[in-house]
């Protein structure tokens, strides 16, 4: 697992409200909802490459 970077985030007090019930419906921390929105954001915009795309590059060397 690669190492994280940590660094502060400052979210308008309602969005943070929004954000935990949204966590805690998926039974998730914050942080691991914010995690798993950006992953899909990256990957939905092309910025990521998904596991499957890193397994085949892997199996390629």
């Amino acid at each position: 697992m690669a190492a994280k970077k940590t660094f502060v985030l400052r979210l308008d007090e309602d969005v943070y409200k929004s954000l935990e019930k949204w966590a805690a419906d998926e039974f998730r921390s914050v942080n691991g909802q914010l995690e798993w929105i950006i992953d899909a954001a990256m990957k939905k915009a092309g910025r990521k490459k998904d596991d499957k795309d890193k397994k085949k590059e892997q199996d390629k060397e």
